[in-house]
């Protein structure tokens, strides 16, 4: 097994900057913006959900127990519980979260069983090829530096056995609003990870338009995201073969 990567200053002074964007957004009082409670927010998650299940059916996936997962940037651990609720171990699953405030949600809320660790996913104790599936959910967005963003997909890339996958999550355009994220377009998704098999398809209507709609009524959701270019996020399988 390789050796882990040895510290890096320029990484250490970008993860110091991704905890202080997280900070401006926690002191703007955005939380209830993504509550659950919203029916624009359970109408995203439920259509990301049905879409990853049908990931899971398509690659043949039917054995999800016995699979083992590693998500970069679990937040409060809603990642993980989804995939408790679709059948994988929790044994089997291990969460990797920068800020101390989202670990200790998760650990509070995920089975003692799961994995978590704090800290830079870069440098956590995880051994080369162990996971079949490395999920990152809006991470890379709010990554603004391209190197730490090729060193983090480089990272993940090396957990994946072959055969596995990244199961990616994010948007794709720039919020003209928000200075602390950045869209990652496909191409983008391509470069970093070059050895990949890429299977993408668009999901989530566009949060800005999503919200004034479902205020009107909740059953604009579905009729505008019938429309593909109105979905601002990518859902990718990036495979790794198998040999």
């Amino acid at each position: 097994m390789a050796s882990p990567p040895l510290p890096d200053a320029r990484a250490d002074g970008e993860t110091a900057r991704i905890e202080q964007r997280y900070a401006r957004r926690a002191a703007a009082g955005l939380a209830d913006r993504y509550s659950l409670l919203q029916p624009d927010v359970w109408q995203t998650v439920q259509e990301r959900q049905r879409a990853m299940l049908g990931l899971f059916a398509r690659h043949g996936w039917h054995d999800l127990a016995q699979r083992r997962v590693i998500e970069v940037g679990c937040g409060a651990g809603g990642n993980l519980l989804e995939l408790l609720r679709a059948g994988f171990r929790p044994e089997h699953l291990c969460g990797l979260e920068l800020l101390a405030e989202r670990h200790a949600e998760a650990r509070a809320v995920l089975p003692a069983s799961v994995a978590l660790h704090l800290g830079d996913a870069c440098a956590a104790p995880l051994p080369e090829a162990g996971a079949d599936l490395v999920l990152q959910s809006t991470v890379f967005s709010s990554l603004l530096d391209d190197a730490f963003q090729q060193r983090l997909a480089a990272t993940m890339w090396r957990w994946v056995k072959p055969g596995g996958a990244v199961l990616w999550y994010d948007f794709t355009l720039n919020n003209p609003r928000n200075r602390d994220v950045r869209g990652v377009p496909l191409q983008r998704v391509r470069a970093l990870f070059p050895e990949g098999r890429i299977e993408a398809q668009r999901v989530t209507l566009a949060p800005p338009l999503a919200r004034p709609a479902c205020r009107i009524w909740p059953g604009l959701y579905p009729m505008l995201n019938t429309l593909p270019l109105l979905r601002t996020h990518v859902l990718a399988w990036i495979a790794k073969d198998a040999g």
